[in-house]
């Protein structure tokens, strides 16, 4: 009484010929991204390995008393040492790796396209159902193109992450870009200024605080998919953590998830204090 009716419409059918479609005309295109995006993880990793344990940690330890508190630093360096002692060293740095390169590439794509949006009503339109649902979908959804065009590996991790920390720097550049002050752009534009001028010297400046708030938010985003995407092979503590769920490994899964939240720390408080110090910068001027 209460079935659907017999009527099948499967519209998976036609997603997967449109991702088969894609990826033989952009075959070239998506063998460029995994060229690119693999030698700069493994460029970032390379540089990051060589540095000596001891001269991180005094980095840490200046991020965090520069940005914060010299209190915040000691603490954000006893984090990383403890990382150390536990054996992880080189998985904490492959998932820094990770997470820079993925949110470097967030903020080449993210903020053209909140500037954009912020011109472009009808652009803006488009885009907002795109980004809602690039937010919503389910995080484990986004591994099956990642592993259909870039096969296992990191540069998948970074494809999955992508999807899932891309939205927050583009939806609050483009709200940082609207938020300007007219009476701001309207004295910009009788001294006779150009829209890239005053882009680049008025608008931009001025919503700096509020697109440092997206990076913030994109790098959490880059951090919470370290685990997920592990499961197609992507390197680091997040590896640790699903290595840990198969052996039933309390101890390994405990001090895995530990450093990822010591790393998830050190990052929030120090991108935070980097929006802060340009929100004091702006007041002072």
């Amino acid at each position: 009484m209460g079935n659907f009716p017999d009527i099948e419409f499967k519209l998976g059918d036609y997603v997967e010929d449109f991702v088969n479609f894609l990826d033989e005309v952009l075959e070239p295109l998506f063998d460029l991204i995994f060229f690119i995006s693999s030698r700069f993880i493994g460029a970032i990793s390379d540089v990051l390995t060589w540095i000596p344990w001891w001269v991180f940690i005094i980095l840490i330890f200046l991020l965090g008393w520069y940005f914060k508190s010299i209190l915040s630093g000691v603490f954000y360096a006893v984090f990383i040492f403890l990382v150390g002692t536990f054996g992880l060293w080189e998985y904490l740095m492959m998932t820094i790796s990770i997470v820079l390169t993925a949110v470097i590439i967030c903020l080449v794509i993210g903020v053209p396209i909140g500037v954009w949006m912020a011109f472009s009503k009808g652009f803006s339109s488009v885009m907002r159902p795109i980004l809602d649902a690039m937010q919503t979908m389910p995080s484990f959804v986004y591994l099956i193109p990642a592993i259909f065009f870039f096969g296992l590996g990191n540069v998948s991790a970074i494809f999955a992450t992508l999807i899932y920390a891309l939205p927050p720097v583009i939806r609050l550049t483009e709200l940082a870009i609207r938020g300007v002050d007219p009476e701001v752009i309207e004295s910009a534009q009788s001294f006779g200024s150009s829209r890239w001028q005053m882009l680049k010297k008025v608008q931009l400046p001025q919503a700096l605080p509020t697109i440092m708030a997206g990076v913030n938010q994109t790098t959490m985003m880059a951090l919470a998919m370290v685990v997920i995407a592990s499961m197609v092979g992507a390197k680091g503590l997040g590896e640790q953590v699903l290595i840990s769920i198969n052996r039933i490994d309390i101890a390994l899964g405990f001090e895995a998830g530990i450093s990822i939240v010591f790393l998830a720390i050190i990052i929030d408080r120090v991108t935070g204090g980097v929006a802060d110090k340009f929100q004091k910068h702006r007041r002072a001027k």
